[in-house]
């Protein structure tokens, strides 16, 4: 089997990811006909499986993983990417046309069973099951070693796309932030082989560095404690608009070897923050930065269609210039957009303020990362 052949087997058509049979259906179908410019289904499913022989010349592959399987107290960002494109479309309708021209392949969703997370929390009689429903006429060697959970597939997924291009960049829709955890494992994987130091720049209301959950090692809450680990400490995970956290600073620096620049200082300063933010990034000797994109660490009155939404956080703004200097200064090797969750509605705005905000960030990582505009 082929990489782009397993690639085919794991993930589905962007916008695809949820498993849908008749409620939401027909808003899947519609923005995928749009993604692909294609106006049946077997079409969409043509384009997606061409798109997949495009990776070889890519300079970067965008990924949806709309699994919410690891959030904390409010679900609904699995639809995230699937609203992050819809918005994009909306507000760029020839954005495909666009990706094309800077070299970024849309590689589709990772196909997410909902009460799934990862497969080392799976028996192995519930393994076998879940190979049988997805993988239907794999013969048994061959199924017997796919993934069947969002997290240890979109690890399968990026490990195939770095061995056909090692040098690409991953782009990626959450999702809770769990899902970057695999993301963060096949860039470690990749940079190791090559010998390049690299890191991680996180902005987050939380921290996410326990060490493991009620007993769960892989969740929204624990994936930056594993890749802290994957990019080797010493500063090389630095995280940016903390501010609900029972620990002070000093507990999470000096115990795990992280940086981090909370939102008060953030907020007092932001000319300073920055500079000291990018000051901190080169010292570690990183070539290269990955860049987590939490929404809530921006403050909740800009972004509040997520699970949780904190106020006194970053300005959009910031972002965004922290996005360019990091792109400018050290380089990006990819990055994410995270916990977006459009159901989650506090005023009847805010699902589409905070949408609006995503593609705006998600357009600028881009652009950071390949250092050539979105024309």
């Amino acid at each position: 089997m082929t990489p782009q052949e397993e690639l085919a087997l794991l993930l589905r058509p962007a916008a695809g990811g949820l498993y849908l049979v008749s409620t939401g259906r027909a808003q899947q179908l519609e923005v995928q006909r749009r993604l692909y410019g294609a106006a049946t289904q077997d079409e969409v499913l043509a384009r997606f499986r061409a798109s997949l022989d495009l990776i070889a010349g890519a300079r970067a592959i965008l990924l949806g993983i709309p699994s919410d399987v690891g959030a904390g107290l409010l679900r609904g960002s699995n639809m995230g990417p699937q609203a992050i494109r819809t918005a994009l479309l909306d507000a760029h309708p020839d954005f495909p046309e666009r990706a094309r021209d800077v070299g970024l392949v849309d590689i589709g969703d990772v196909f997410v069973v909902p009460q799934l997370l990862h497969d080392d929390m799976l028996s192995e009689a519930q393994k076998a099951s879940s190979r049988r429903a997805l993988y239907p006429g794999v013969p048994e060697p061959e199924a017997s070693r796919l993934p069947v959970s969002p997290l240890s597939i979109a690890e399968r997924a990026l490990d195939l796309v770095f061995s056909i291009n090692p040098g690409v960049a991953p782009i990626v829709l959450g999702g809770d932030h769990s899902t970057a955890l695999p993301v963060a494992r096949a860039l470690a994987r990749v940079r190791s082989a090559q010998q390049r130091p690299w890191g991680i720049v996180q902005p987050d209301a939380h921290t996410d560095l326990l060490e493991e959950r009620l007993g769960v090692a892989y969740c929204f809450a624990t994936w930056s404690y594993h890749a802290n680990e994957l990019v080797g400490r010493g500063g090389r995970l630095t995280q940016v608009g903390v501010r609900a956290s029972q620990r002070p600073r000093e507990h999470w620096e000096s115990r795990y070897g992280v940086r981090q620049f909370w939102a008060a200082e953030c907020r007092a300063d932001p000319a300073a923050a920055l500079d000291a933010i990018v000051a901190h990034v080169k010292s570690t000797g990183v070539e290269g930065v990955y860049f987590s994109n939490d929404i809530d660490g921006t403050d909740a009155a800009y972004a509040d269609a997520t699970g949780t939404p904190e106020p006194d956080g970053l300005t959009p703004d910031f972002v965004v210039a922290l996005i360019r200097r990091l792109g400018r200064e050290v380089g990006l090797i990819g990055g994410d957009v995270m916990e977006v969750a459009p159901a989650l509605q506090p005023t009847p705005e805010s699902s589409a303020r905070t949408l609006a905000l995503a593609v705006r960030y998600l357009r600028e990582t881009i652009e950071a990362t390949l250092g050539r505009a979105l024309a």
